[in-house]
């Protein structure tokens, strides 16, 4: 596969999972600000912003209506949903002949509607615009489970969305490391990651921060849980690398770092889980970003061209 393409698939599985997941974070989010008249907006907006990794402009002072507009419409943010959205687009519009044309229509008519759902969300409410990017997001998802081979333009599609889920999730942890264990908070973030219902299904509707982050992270059937995520990732690189190692456990930079944060998680006892979450929390950020580097160094950036100099006839 050209690299141009598998890099194109990459960073659309990337995409996809960032405006989903920001989607959801914030409609729980706005929900919260909305019905919770004791949350402070800007305050709450400020950690949601933390969260997401973007710097809020100075001086600025948020509420449900401007959080919104940033993390949601400003395409000059290009952590908004909208930025994603774009970059998605602008990625699978550059690799037509490696997706199906079923997935080119479902992002594209998603683009070509965004500015109409905008505009009725800022009268009518926030709510109507998440709950679409949402659907479409499952729907891109669905469409390509349904519609590309399993080869490895499929896998560098996954490996992207896995990426991205796992440091999503992550930080959704880390905005609630110092709450107390039976804070509302950990609600909030089980409703953000799309895994309220299934987890109150595992655990029988009891509420426990040490169970949240045990769900989160290490559960193995959830498909939104960083150990799943990890293992996805894994698998893919795996079938990615077909050359053998020179030597005997010698791997790809990017499969090493994913195979040693999975068996990390793996083999930690639950109980000793919450013990220093911050520092481990921080290390799996840290690795999101080191495996994006290895995955682009590996795969996607080719050897500068090199011209002979000097040649000299003997």
């Amino acid at each position: 596969m050209l690299a141009r393409n598998a890099e194109s698939l990459y960073w659309i599985g990337r995409y996809v999972e960032r405006a989903d997941d920001t989607a959801r974070i914030l409609d729980v989010s706005v929900h919260q600000l909305l019905e919770d008249a004791t949350v402070d907006p800007d305050r709450a907006s400020r950690q949601l912003l933390n969260v997401l990794g973007i710097t809020p402009p100075k001086d600025a002072q948020f509420d449900v209506w401007s959080l919104t507009e940033l993390v949601a419409y400003e395409k000059d943010n290009p952590a908004s949903i909208v930025a994603s959205v774009n970059s998605a687009r602008e990625n699978t519009r550059g690799a037509r002949e490696v997706v199906s044309s079923e997935m080119w229509e479902c992002l594209n008519a998603m683009w070509n509607a965004v500015a109409e759902r905008q505009r009725y969300a800022r009268t009518m409410g926030p709510h109507a615009f998440f709950s679409f990017v949402e659907e479409r997001a499952a729907m891109f998802a669905g469409l390509a489970d349904s519609t590309m081979s399993r080869d490895d333009g499929w896998r560098f599609l996954v490996l992207g969305r896995s990426v991205e889920r796992v440091d999503m999730i992550v930080r959704l942890l880390l905005a609630r490391v110092g709450d107390k264990a039976s804070s509302p908070g950990w609600v909030t973030v089980l409703r953000s990651a799309g895994a309220h219902d299934t987890y109150l299904r595992t655990y029988r509707g009891a509420l426990d921060a040490g169970r949240v982050v045990q769900f989160l992270l290490l559960d193995r059937l959830f498909p939104r849980s960083v150990f799943h995520a990890l293992r996805q990732a894994e698998a893919c690189l795996e079938q990615l690398d077909h050359q053998p190692s020179v030597r005997v456990g010698a791997r790809a930079e990017a499969l090493r770092l994913l195979g040693r944060a999975r068996s990390d998680l793996e083999f930690l006892k639950p109980h000793d889980l919450l013990e220093d979450l911050p520092k481990r929390l921080g290390a799996l950020q840290k690795t999101v970003r080191d495996v994006g580097d290895a995955v682009s160094k590996q795969y996607f950036h080719s050897a500068p061209w090199v011209a002979w100099t000097n040649a000299e006839v003997v």
